[in-house]
């Protein structure tokens, strides 16, 4: 007998099979109509057209018509972080680029000043609001960053806030260190890695606070071959590698994370055609986040090349104060086909079993037996309502490892 069982769903609407999908597959779902879905100990236990369910269940519950899909999955977010950026975004409006912002002292320094001096607990009641957000609009799995300490015990400190906003949500966070912006001076910038090599990489998998370490590689950020030394440190200390790289300028930095086996480069808004085939090559997932694009007027990154060229594309919100304060996946989904050029099917693939990939999960992503009840209840009994609505949720339900929620 099953825990649990839901009925009179509309459609199931999931990408199928093992691993990221690339290309052409990425429009492949699995659409299953008038159906049913049990549950045990969290896991999916059946699924098919309702008329062939044979068993027994001790709940059941009829979700009235209504469509379901994965759970999404943010594979891009900093949650956490302290002060806000509006001067930021009163200069934007005013003409002043990102790249000025930060020279003057604006920008992600700003943020690091604001978030210096407040404690874990202080952090994570100010990241919660953030995270039940995304939940609300069907994040299951949340990937959040560091960034915003800049010193070994302010990275931690980030980190262990992490571990404590785990405590107080239902949805999965999944911590990155991120090893953000760079001094100035070349000599600090030494400095800085040196102590991020030696120091805070094996300190963070010592204790087990990251499952990767991300580095943003830019000309006002890190350069490429500081990414291949970082980087080389975290494979070496066990973690996964991620990088920001491709947002403002080509200076190699798709490359080097291809090279060293990065689970995903991210941004990629000035990828060129001749890099979209490097990561179609690669076993990295290109994950775009549409929310800069919109937030700072930048190019979208290339999603549909990507996608033509054969690489597995997911999407992100970004969330961050200064770039992206996008609070909603669904809406990352929505603008993705907007301004990337997804389809509908391409971007619940991306927001789903390539954003898994992303993370290096294989336990989420797609609504198949074995795999974990991470799933949404729509208001609506067709799916691409969930891209096509900005400005309201149509989230009824989120469901995390079979435990529902009232979105």
């Amino acid at each position: 007998m099953s825990e649990l069982l839901l009925t009179g769903i509309s459609e199931i609407a999931t990408p199928f099979g093992e691993g990221a999908k690339r290309g052409a597959a990425m429009g492949e779902l699995r659409v299953v109509q008038r159906a049913a879905i049990a549950i045990d100990a969290g896991v999916i236990s059946w699924m098919g057209p309702e008329r062939d369910w044979s068993g027994r269940a001790e709940t059941v519950i009829d979700v009235g018509g209504r469509a379901v899909v994965p759970g999404l999955i943010d594979p891009h977010t900093h949650a956490v972080w302290a002060g806000d950026r509006l001067a930021d975004f009163e200069a934007r409006s005013a003409g002043a680029t990102y790249e000025e912002i930060l020279a003057a002292g604006g920008g992600i320094w700003h943020t690091i000043r604001e978030t210096a001096d407040k404690s874990c607990e202080e952090m994570a009641a100010l990241a919660l609001p953030r995270v039940q957000a995304l939940q609300r609009s069907g994040a299951t799995t949340i990937e959040v960053k560091s960034g915003y300490g800049y010193t070994l015990e302010a990275e931690l400190k980030m980190l262990e806030a992490i571990q404590l906003l785990q405590e107080r949500i239902e949805s999965r966070l999944v911590p990155t260190l991120l090893v953000h912006i760079c001094p100035e001076e070349r000599g600090e910038q030494k400095r800085y890695r040196k102590m991020v090599c030696g120091e805070l990489i094996p300190e963070v998998a010592r204790r087990g606070l990251a499952a990767a370490v991300d580095i943003f590689v830019e000309r006002h950020a890190w350069s490429a071959v500081d990414a291949r030394v970082i980087l080389a440190c975290a494979k070496a200390a066990g973690l996964s590698i991620k990088m920001h790289t491709e947002q403002f300028q080509r200076v190699g930095g798709l490359e080097v994370g291809v090279e060293m086996g990065a689970l995903s480069v991210d941004h990629l808004e000035v990828c060129s055609a001749e890099q979209c085939a490097v990561v179609a090559r690669s076993q990295t997932i290109a994950t775009i986040l549409p929310g800069v694009s919109l937030h700072l007027g930048l190019p979208a990154a290339p999603g549909r090349a990507l996608i033509d060229a054969g690489a597995a594309v997911a999407i992100g919100t970004d969330l961050n104060p200064g770039s992206s304060p996008l609070f909603s996946t669904a809406a990352a989904m929505g603008l993705a086909m907007r301004l990337n050029g997804l389809t509908a099917a391409e971007a619940l693939t991306a927001c789903t079993a390539n954003a898994s990939a992303a993370l290096g999960l294989d336990d989420v992503g797609r609504l198949e037996v074995g795999m974990l009840a991470d799933l949404l209840v729509l208001e609506s009994a067709d799916w691409r309502e969930l891209p096509y609505t900005l400005g309201q949720s149509v989230v009824r339900e989120v469901c995390v490892a079979g435990r529902r929620q009232v979105a």
